[in-house]
């Protein structure tokens, strides 16, 4: 299947070529229009109480927009300011789309500082305008400082910072990039042609985003993950291809051959590499929350797209430009990396015991996180509305608890008698200030409750549930911030086994297909997990105590953002797998040709040795580039997936793998007689263009698939090879020729 698909770009690129321009052309063209349609909500729960209440109070009374100034830097009561203060006032009135403007409520803090706020009408038709338009009035006062946050203009800012940090990473990581992959290839063309994969999974993840806005919401976190998954994998598996093709040069100059034997080798890698990762993202859709699931659906489609113009794009290129690309060097198979896999094999006990603690002692305060919706310290203090916040720290220190809001709405009118006891009995409870009480209409009454702690705190949750358990005549839903992340937690604990069960059999069930073996995908998962926790463990170190956090423009927040754990999991898990692949599809073959299970493992380890550290390099340029953006919970992802690939490509790729595969030895490739049959079906093994002798004790499954005339029960087994036999045999054909052809 894949050399037929890569066979048609070697004949036919440049129609390969002109359509996949088409496809960027379109991705950049109309696609970049995504950034006009990005939202900044994430954690809503659909189905879930909460979000049935707010759309309950949303149906009756629209919610309406509400902007904040802070008018500060001269004492409050100075003559000057209160004038302009006054006539400003006047004007935001007077502005289209306006509800209401308060009074100037001057700072009991520093006595230096005016507090105003906006309502904008929510039936106003551009509420964008009407916001830009009262915040201009807002700004003309004449003070040391105005700071005019919220509602649209907020949003306005996320968006502005989305497109900041895909234009700053880029801009970062790309010249970085390609110096990386001078030094890898030593030609510019070799090194381009991974840059043009890259761009073209940009052009198309613009495509693929845009295409979701049309039928769901699409956060600004998405265009900057997506982005990063794009080119860091676009790089990655050009990388392995670019590099087998000058493999292949190097034992024959004929660039079709070349390329079709690449394909058949790297280009299976490539395949099973992306279904991997792509599957690990799907994993994602469990989740109700339209955000995680737009992510994985998102995500897995880019990461279908870069598989997809490496296994045609990549080839037509090659067709057209192998000639100008030089042969790779001579591989002796020894080498460092094959070193230190000899070093681990002597003392694998050793190494995978001390190994496997030290990960699990850094995976440490994963135990401790604390999650949350987060807060404006999340964006950098050159916007807007975090410099709001500092404002309100400064000058307001009640108005800044991140509190939120406790809303209850009630199937009953507001003059039913149990109305006043049910305000009464959620007045009196510890977390509770105010109640206010309002009348929806429709027998429906609203109940506003003002929370004494924050919406991430115990004191809230437990307060959500008390308020959820109260005895009333008439039902009763709790929405609001507390409920919302009362509702998200029980989402994860209930969603998470099943998001962890589809990614682990998809995973298994692919790394089973691609290798043959039971154990090596059990092995690959249990390793994959250690590597996560260690990873969310440093996340969780840096963002949430904020130890050296002031090393990337953050600071310690108390909590990780709730799409962290949940994004850099599954991300990290998919391309922890990739590098597992690149490396046991190299141990792999030299088990095949023969060697033994301990040869097999260094020699993979050397051949992979170089590329993997090269890929692993490039990749993690590419999501460093977002750890220096604006928004805290991408720097903490971008950290996240560096730490998680980091980790994986030495400890895991260096130390634990060959100490398994040491201890597993023969059994590392065990696989019982009805799975064999299973695996020559799902395999999808390419034919080599070179024959292999029996003597070779070759093994692999595409010898097995090729033979023809074989029996349906085989009467000899060789290693994991069948031989189809009649009375007597030499060979592995049934007409008796004494050897395979491959």
């Amino acid at each position: 299947m894949i050399r037929t698909i890569s066979g048609f770009s070697v004949r036919r690129p440049v129609i390969v070529i002109v359509t996949w321009l088409a496809v960027v052309a379109a991705g950049f063209g109309i696609g970049i229009g995504v950034f006009d349609r990005l939202v900044a909500d994430v954690g809503t729960v659909l189905g879930s109480e909460s979000d049935d209440a707010a759309q309950r109070i949303d149906e009756v009374e629209p919610t309406a927009e509400t902007l904040t100034a802070i008018v500060s830097g001269m004492p409050v009561d100075d003559p000057a300011v209160q004038r302009s203060v006054a006539d400003a006032l006047d004007r935001t009135r007077a502005v289209p789309g306006i509800a209401e403007v308060s009074e100037a409520l001057p700072s009991a803090e520093t006595n230096e500082a005016l507090l105003i706020e906006v309502t904008l009408d929510p039936e106003y038709d551009d509420e964008d305008a009407a916001a830009e338009a009262a915040a201009d009035e807002l700004n003309a006062i004449d003070a040391p400082s105005v700071t005019v946050a919220g509602g649209p203009l907020s949003g306005a800012e996320f968006n502005t910072q989305a497109q900041e940090d895909v234009a700053r990473a880029e801009m970062l990581s790309m010249p970085v990039v390609l110096i990386l992959l001078l030094v890898v290839f030593g030609g510019l063309i070799a090194a381009g042609l991974p840059l043009l994969i890259a761009g073209v999974g940009v052009g198309a993840t613009f495509g693929v985003l845009y295409a979701f806005s049309a039928i769901t919401d699409v956060s600004v976190y998405a265009i900057q993950i997506t982005t990063m998954l794009a080119v860091g994998l676009a790089v990655d598996y050009a990388l392995l291809m670019v590099n087998r093709f000058r493999e292949e040069r190097r034992t024959s100059l004929d660039v079709p051959g070349a390329i079709a034997r690449t394909t058949a080798s790297a280009g299976r890698t490539v395949m099973f590499s992306g279904l991997t990762v792509a599957v690990a993202l799907a994993g994602l859709v469990v989740f109700p929350d339209p955000f995680l699931r737009s992510m994985g659906l998102a995500g897995a489609a880019v990461v279908l797209v870069d598989m997809a113009a490496a296994l045609t794009l990549l080839p037509a290129l090659l067709a057209l430009l192998g000639r100008r690309i030089s042969p790779a060097k001579a591989d002796t198979g020894a080498g460092v990396f094959a070193r230190v896999a000899r070093v681990v094999q002597r003392r694998p006990v050793v190494t995978l015991v001390t190994t496997g603690a030290a990960l699990v002692a850094v995976a440490a305060p994963v135990f401790g996180m604390h999650i949350s919706q987060g807060d404006p310290r999340m964006l950098p203090t050159s916007t807007a509305t975090r410099q709001m916040w500092d404002e309100l720290v400064t000058h307001f220190p009640s108005e800044v608890e991140w509190t939120g809001d406790i809303e209850v709405v009630a199937q009953a009118p507001a003059d039913d008698p149990g109305i006043a006891r049910l305000s009464e009995q959620i007045s009196g409870l510890p977390a509770i200030g105010a109640v206010e009480v309002d009348d929806l209409g429709s027998g429906l009454t609203a109940l506003y409750a003002d929370p004494l702690s924050s919406a991430d705190d115990a004191a809230a949750r437990d307060t959500v549930l008390a308020i959820r358990d109260l005895p009333t005549s008439f039902d009763i839903e709790v929405t609001g911030s507390a409920a919302q992340m009362v509702d998200y937690r029980d989402m994860l604990t209930e969603r998470v086994p099943w998001a962890a069960a589809i990614i682990v059999a998809g995973t298994m069930l692919l790394l089973f297909a691609f290798t043959g073996s039971v154990l090596l995908p059990v092995k690959a998962v249990l390793s994959n997990l250690l590597s996560i926790g260690a990873a969310l463990g440093i996340v969780v170190w840096v963002f949430q105590s904020g130890h050296l956090a002031g090393l990337i423009g953050t600071e310690g927040l108390g909590y990780v953002h709730l799409t962290v754990p949940v994004l850099v999991g599954a991300i990290a898990f998919g391309l922890s797998v990739d590098y597992e692949v690149f490396l046991l599809s190299r141990i792999r073959e030299r088990w095949l040709a023969g060697a033994d299970p301990q040869a097999a493992v260094a020699e993979g380890l050397q051949r992979t040795g170089g590329i993997v550290t090269a890929a692993a390099l490039v990749i993690g340029v590419v999501f460093a580039g977002f750890v220096f953006g604006g928004f805290a919970p991408i720097k903490a992802i971008g950290l996240g997936l560096v730490l998680a690939i980091a980790i994986d490509a030495t400890i895991v790729r260096m130390l634990l793998v060959p100490a398994t595969m040491t201890l597993l030895g023969r059994w590392n490739w065990w696989l019982p007689g009805p799975l064999q049959r299973l695996h020559a079906r799902v395999a999808l093994a390419e034919t080599a263009d070179r024959g292999v002798s029996v003597g070779s004790r070759a093994r692999s499954d595409a010898f097995a698939l090729s033979l023809p005339r074989c029996p349906p029960r085989p009467l000899l087994w060789v290693g994991r090879a069948t031989l189809c036999c009649q009375v007597c045999c030499q060979g592995g054909h049934a007409d008796g020729r004494g050897s395979l052809s491959g």
